[in-house]
C-alpha cells in the first residue's frame, strides 16, 4: 500500500485507479471508516469513465498515522463541549477538521497534483467542505455527499441512529462483524444489504481495526462548528449528494448545503441512506462525471 508525507509527521495511506493523465478526483471518507468503503468496483467504475481517482484513509484510521499519544475521554470531552468550555475542549483533541483537509490536500501535493475534484461523504463532506472553504485553488469542483454544515439544526440523527452510533462495538472480530447489521438503521431502506455490512466490516477489522481513532476525529468534527457563513463564500461549482433515507445525517444537511452554496446542484436520491448501494451505483457515477467534466 503506497504511503505518502502529507504533512510534517502525518503519512496517508492511498490507492490510485486509472490514468494519472486523466482528471483528478479525490475521494475523502467519514468518521472511523477506511478508504475501502469506497468500494473498489465503485472506484474502477468511476476511473472507467476517465477519471484518476485516489481514495486514501484519513489520519487515525486504516494504515495512515495514528495519534496514539492523544488519548480523548469522550466523557470529559462532551462535558467540556455542552457546558461551553470550548478552550479545555480544543485541549483534549490533537487536530482539527482543517488539519484533516490539509492532509488531503497534502496528498495530492505529494503526487504532484495541483488541482482535484474533491468528493467527500459523511465527516468526509466536512472536510471537502474546509478544502473549499480554505484552498478553493486547490479544487475543480467539491461534491458533498450525505453530509451537512455543522449547524445544530440540520442534518441531525435520528435517535434511533444515534444510538446505534453511540453503542460501543464488540472488540472481538465475529462480534464486530456481526454488530455491523445494526447499520441498516441508517442504509437503504430498499438495498440495504446486511451481507454487504458484514463483508465491509470483516475486509475493514482485518485490515486496520483501530477504534481509538473514531473519538479524536469526532472531537475534530464537533469543534468544526457550523460553516455556514464559510459556505456562504464558497465559489467551487459545487454538487451536493443526499440519500432520502439517510438517518444518521437527516437530508436537511443536504439541502441546507446546497442552500448556501451559491450555484450549487442538489441530488437527493430516493432509495439511498447512508450509504452508496450498488444498485444506486450508475446514477451516482454518471452524476460525478457530469459534475467534474
Amino acid at each position: 500500500m503506497p504511503i505518502a508525507e502529507a504533512a510534517p509527521g502525518v503519512s496517508i495511506a492511498y490507492e490510485t485507479f486509472g490514468d494519472p493523465a486523466d482528471p483528478a478526483v479525490l475521494l475523502v471518507i467519514g468518521l472511523s471508516a477506511q478508504m475501502i468503503a469506497w468500494h473498489e468496483d465503485f472506484c474502477r467504475a468511476l476511473a472507467e469513465r476517465g477519471r484518476y481517482v485516489i481514495r486514501y484513509d484519513n489520519r487515525d484510521s486504516g494504515l495512515s498515522t495514528k495519534f496514539d499519544d492523544h488519548p480523548v475521554d469522550m466523557g470529559r470531552f462532551t462535558g467540556a463541549v455542552s457546558s461551553g468550555d470550548i478552550s479545555s475542549a480544543l485541549a483534549m483533541v490533537p487536530y482539527t477538521l482543517t488539519d484533516m483537509a490539509d492532509d488531503g490536500l497534502g496528498l495530492l501535493t505529494a503526487l504532484g497534483i495541483e488541482h482535484a475534484h474533491v468528493v467527500g461523504s459523511s465527516m468526509g463532506g466536512m472536510i471537502a467542505q474546509t478544502m473549499a472553504i480554505n484552498r478553493p485553488a486547490r479544487l475543480l469542483t467539491l461534491t458533498s455527499m450525505m453530509s451537512s454544515t455543522g449547524e445544530p439544526d440540520y442534518g441531525q440523527a435520528s435517535a434511533e441512529a444515534q444510538a446505534v452510533l453511540s453503542s460501543p462495538k464488540p472488540s472481538d472480530r465475529e462480534g464486530y462483524v456481526s454488530a455491523a447489521e445494526k447499520e441498516l438503521t441508517w442504509a437503504s431502506k430498499r438495498y440495504g444489504s446486511p451481507v454487504r455490512l458484514r463483508e465491509l466490516a470483516a475486509a475493514s477489522y482485518d485490515r486496520a481495526h483501530y477504534p481509538a481513532g473514531a473519538g479524536r476525529q469526532l472531537g475534530a468534527m464537533i469543534l468544526g462548528g457550523s460553516r455556514a457563513d464559510a459556505l456562504r463564500t464558497v465559489r467551487v461549482p459545487t454538487l451536493v449528494i443526499h440519500g432520502l433515507d439517510d438517518t444518521l445525517i437527516d437530508p436537511s444537511g443536504g439541502r441546507r448545503t446546497a442552500d448556501l452554496v451559491p450555484g450549487a446542484e442538489l441530488l437527493l436520491l430516493p432509495d439511498m441512506g447512508h450509504d452508496r448501494p450498488r444498485e444506486l451505483w450508475p446514477e451516482i457515477i454518471d452524476a460525478l462525471v457530469a459534475h467534474t467534466r
